[in-house]
């Protein structure tokens, strides 16, 4: 059983997760970890407590492209549990607190509450489809495009986009050359206003 600051901690969790969670091990990290490498095999799992983790996959070059950014009460690792190599890598994107559940606990887990393995093909076909629609999306749309979406997406109910030129690039596959570029015609167009560093507001 969990102690009673784990249990606490656990509260950011659905109910499902929960469950799962006590039979892992929490442990902290720093920002910039990587806890995933593409092409690894490893049947790890990773729930969020705190900070935030990105997915995503670098070439030769060092060019990165980002899957997604995923925060407290989320899970990563889920897409390797039958067996295969890692589809991309997992970094942390600030300090973070996560329970690792191996592939072990968790099929033990399914045996005792069947209905999570539902619960678990949901999500591998969400993520499957959000990878479709970027992948669409990077294919289709232009970089100027994709800025336009990811700053409609980002910047809802007052929110500002929270991102530097190399987030950004990350996000859209491209150059942050490029990006620097786009953001400043925004800017000029009024568009875009930047209010901090890495920090930007839409006033359209």
């Amino acid at each position: 059983m969990p102690d009673d600051s784990l249990e606490q901690e656990l509260l950011v969790l659905p109910t499902s997760l929960r469950l799962l969670a006590v039979r892992g091990m929490a442990r902290s990290y720093r920002k910039g970890v990587v806890l995933i490498e593409e092409g690894s095999v490893g049947d790890n799992l990773y729930l969020i407590l705190t900070g935030s983790l990105r997915a995503y996959s670098s070439d030769a070059r060092g060019r990165e492209i980002t899957y997604g950014v995923y925060g407290p009460g989320e899970y990563v690792g889920e897409m390797s549990l039958d067996g295969g190599p890692r589809s991309a890598s997992v970094i942390t994107e600030q300090a973070s607190r996560l329970v690792m559940v191996t592939r072990a606990s968790l099929l033990t887990h399914i045996s005792e509450h069947p209905e999570f393995a539902f619960e678990l093909l949901t999500k591998v076909i969400r993520r499957a489809r959000a990878a479709t629609l970027s992948t669409k999306q990077l294919a289709l749309n232009d970089v100027y495009g994709r800025l336009k979406n990811l700053v409609d997406e980002t910047t809802g109910d007052g929110r500002h986009l929270e991102l530097t030129h190399q987030g950004m690039a990350q996000r859209l596959g491209c150059s942050r050359e490029m990006v620097s570029k786009l953001v400043k015609d925004l800017e000029l167009g009024g568009y875009l206003k930047r209010v901090a560093a890495g920090e930007y507001q839409r006033l359209k």
